[in-house]
């Protein structure tokens, strides 16, 4: 992958985040979709934000790219608010929604002709991007013969065509065959390596685990968890070992529980043990135990 996914993104520094949310609360009359939420996002970040269907994860991006004004508390992406100063803000930001929105009747190339002339860049700038996200040989077939995953990539290429500092993407995985997928994380991973802040949302907890620096739990409109992974797997994860006996029975012991720990320690104690595996707890565990049920 190459440096033009990210040329002229400045890293901030580590005082200055690029999204800062204060106390964000979004009413649907008497809903509350969003409820009272506060977090910040560093430069250079993955940052993810996952939740159920209906959690308030749309609402806050839609909150955050001012599509959608905060009933009350404030945010700001790079020291710009987003409600007073959208102006700002605009020109900084991209971003990737679920519904694949290309112009299908169009090439490839067109798709990305079109923004660029929008966003005033010049046309070699559709050539770098398209070479970017492998897509060079079908940039003159029209859209509508693409398959999913390389609409997916186009989508990505062209919220690119301004060379944001922060782009958002929401769910730009789901549907995807796993090499498109990975295609997918990959361009992701290389954009934080280049300095671009990603503010992600997915339902796939080993896609957020592997990508993300931080996630925040959503349930019910509020954050109930924000972390690293791998702290909130050590906290709230059950971590274990699968002991295979000379018998050849396979156990599973919970590490924490006394009674496994000291029945591991009498299968050691009498040479019985012939392999062990050991296990920390997935996202997924996290996820169910703080929020109540899988994502999926």
């Amino acid at each position: 992958m190459t440096d033009v996914l990210n040329r002229t993104s400045p890293i901030l520094s580590t005082t200055a985040p690029m999204i800062r949310v204060e106390n964000l609360v979004k009413l649907y009359g008497q809903k509350r979709a969003v409820d009272d939420i506060t977090f910040d996002v560093g430069a250079g970040e993955i940052f993810g934000l996952l939740g159920h269907n209906g959690a308030g994860k749309t609402t806050t991006i839609r909150m955050l790219t001012g599509r959608t004004r905060p009933t009350s508390g404030r945010a700001s992406i790079a020291g710009h608010d987003v409600v007073s100063d959208l102006t700002a803000v605009k020109p900084i930001i991209n971003l990737v929604f679920e519904d694949q929105n290309l112009y299908d009747r169009m090439s490839g190339r067109e798709n990305l002709s079109f923004f660029a002339d929008l966003y005033d860049m010049p046309r070699s700038r559709v050539d770098e991007l398209l070479e970017a996200v492998n897509l060079v040989d079908a940039a003159k077939q029209k859209v509508k013969s693409y398959s999913t995953g390389m609409k997916q990539r186009l989508l990505i290429a062209r919220s690119l065509i301004n060379e944001p500092r922060l782009l958002f993407l929401d769910e730009p995985t789901r549907g995807l065959d796993p090499t498109s997928a990975r295609d997918i994380r990959q361009i992701v991973s290389d954009l934080s390596d280049r300095g671009t802040t990603v503010f992600l949302t997915t339902h796939y907890m080993d896609e957020a685990d592997e990508l993300c620096d931080r996630v925040a739990f959503l349930s019910q409109g509020k954050i109930v968890a924000l972390d690293a992974p791998r702290e909130l797997k050590l906290r709230y994860g059950q971590r274990t070992a699968t002991v295979l006996l000379d018998t050849r029975d396979e156990h599973t012991l919970a590490l924490a529980d006394p009674n496994d720990a000291a029945q591991l320690e009498a299968w050691m104690r009498d040479g019985r043990v012939l392999t062990i595996h050991s296990q920390e707890g997935t996202l997924e565990d996290v996820f169910i135990a703080l929020a109540g049920r899988s994502l999926n």
